[in-house]
């Protein structure tokens, strides 16, 4: 019988918890509001009591969190949500209060981290092992393996806070990152499109020219990541995406800004299956979760 894990996809809107060894094996899930630490940590804590009752122990937890964080285990904030701009979260011991209580180990890692590992052990990153996942919704992040492992250094990477070519009279929008104004999660995650538009993203028409605009930003940034990380595939998720006309307008501009300096087929033959959706859909980052719980063990 294989091992259980529980995971959490620690959002800054919601909580996703599950326990289960993959995929096709969740024993159950419960999603809630992320409200203040003590009452979100707390009903996670519980939902997973009551699973051990039903189900039996849990060999790990894995968290992929909202951030800033600490992802480094030689650290002594380690599993600590650090300087996030969400009120009553900053420097929250989010891996040790779980442990504390339920005592098992705990993988801990950004959101985005959590869903490239999920994506490379069962999605669309599976037999590479240097990539890049993105989630461009209410914040933009980004996730990357490289040569196999996630990458960490400093702290994590903060794909979202890179600096765009800013065109003001065609765009004059100052854009709403609080740190950096109009970096890339400034200029283009859902708020900033609702914001600049005065709508949300869904209820724009697919010709609407905010997606051409989209598109460009997102692009822009595609082509930064590729020349730095030389990733062998991007994966974007997020819900602004689910806008089926976003992915071939991203791939088309990504090719026009590289304009033939990546001399590779994957890119020049092959770009439909180089930037594409994850492969488990909406459930990467609890999925993730659950293989940052395994790799806990391992």
């Amino acid at each position: 019988m294989s091992k259980l894990f529980g995971g959490i996809e620690a959002g800054g809107t919601k909580f996703v918890c599950a326990v289960g060894t993959g995929p096709d094996d969740i024993r159950a899930e419960t999603r809630f509001p992320t409200t203040t630490p003590e009452e979100t940590i707390g009903r996670s804590i519980a939902f997973f009591q009551e699973q051990i009752k039903t189900h039996g122990d849990l060999a790990a937890i894995g968290i992929a969190a909202f951030g800033p964080l600490d992802p480094n285990p030689q650290s002594p904030t380690f599993g600590y949500i650090t300087t996030t701009p969400k009120p009553g979260w900053a420097n929250t011991d989010f891996a040790g209060a779980m442990n504390a209580v339920l005592g098992v180990p705990v993988g801990f890692d950004t959101d985005v981290n959590g869903a490239a590992l999920g994506e490379w052990q069962w999605g669309a990153a599976q037999g590479l092992d240097t990539f890049i996942y993105l989630t461009i919704g209410t914040g933009i992040g980004g996730g990357a393996m490289v040569n196999g492992k996630m990458l960490h250094g400093l702290v994590h990477p903060e794909m979202g806070h890179i600096t765009l070519p800013h065109n003001w009279q065609k765009d004059p929008y100052n854009g709403r990152c609080p740190y950096h104004g109009d970096c890339l999660e400034g200029m283009a995650s859902g708020p900033a499109i609702e914001d600049r538009w005065q709508k949300k993203g869904q209820d724009l028409p697919s010709d609407h020219p905010a997606w051409e605009l989209e598109a460009h930003y997102l692009a822009l940034a595609l082509r930064s990541f590729i020349c730095t990380l030389s990733p062998q595939r991007i994966i974007m998720g997020g819900g602004v995406m689910e806008q089926p006309q976003l992915f071939p307008l991203v791939r088309q501009k990504t090719l026009d800004y590289l304009n033939g300096y990546v001399q590779s087929p994957a890119i020049l033959q092959g770009i439909d299956s180089y930037i594409v959706p994850p492969g488990l859909g909406n459930r990467a980052g609890v999925l993730g979760a659950i293989a940052l719980g395994q790799q806990a063990v391992h």
